[in-house]
């Protein structure tokens, strides 16, 4: 299977801007990559008819030219193109384990890894303010996510995932990744909400971390995303 690192310089740059940004203009792009817009438009025109990206025209303006703007995006399997690990967590597994023992077990078993992953990484985490785990956090998705990014936004910080390296396996099976949220909220010892995931069709998961509602995390309980409530 082709990967974008084994395509030429200007599409793996264009295809990896589309992945950071979710969309961008022509314009916008050749800013980005310092190429013409003649030359972004032709390298377009082939990602199209690869299959890996898609048009779209938007409703309003561009500021530039007063026409309607032409935004370009990844198309599914033109996100394949970037690495996911897809033998890590296995639909077949979990189905099994749902199938021979009941969906509780399937439950406490997503639990257990996710337990032991935290317990794995809390002691680096010990006694550092929220803004350095978080900065920890994000170097530590960096090896499987190099489009990884953090943000603060009023005081609070946004972890941004745009390549989620389960990504055929949790769409398929949500609750694979449904602990995930759980698992931040204990290591960044705050309250974690996602405000966008991949499965709702946004392209990305965005996990946001309320600075000012710590939590306990010697009594935090592992929680599927479903079972928790906002504010919890």
């Amino acid at each position: 299977m082709i990967t974008v690192d084994q395509l030429p310089a200007s599409r793996r740059a264009i295809l990896t801007a589309l992945k950071r940004q979710r969309s961008a203009t022509i314009a916008h792009l050749a800013d980005e990559l310092q190429l013409t817009g003649e030359a972004i438009r032709q390298q377009l025109l082939q990602l199209q008819r690869e299959g890996w990206i898609v048009a779209k025209v938007s409703r309003g303006p561009d500021r530039r030219t007063g026409r309607p703007a032409t935004s370009y995006s990844l198309t599914e399997a033109g996100d394949h193109l970037f690495p996911k690990h897809y033998d890590i967590l296995n639909v077949a597994l979990i189905d099994a384990i749902s199938a021979e023992l009941g969906p509780d077990a399937a439950r406490r078993v997503l639990r257990h890894v996710a337990e032991e992953k935290v317990a794995a990484n809390e002691p680096a985490l010990r006694d550092l303010p929220l803004s350095e785990r978080v900065v920890a956090m994000r170097d530590w998705y960096l090896e499987s996510d190099p489009y990884m990014d953090v943000e603060e936004v009023d005081g609070d910080f946004r972890l941004i995932e745009r390549n989620c390296p389960f990504y055929n396996t949790a769409m398929r099976r949500p609750a694979l990744c449904s602990v995930s949220v759980s698992a931040l909220t204990r290591l960044l010892g705050v309250r974690v909400q996602r405000e966008e995931k991949f499965q709702n069709g946004d392209g990305r998961c965005v996990f946001r971390a309320y600075a000012d509602e710590p939590i306990e995390s010697a009594n935090w309980e592992f929680r599927l995303e479903s079972e928790m409530r906002t504010g919890d």
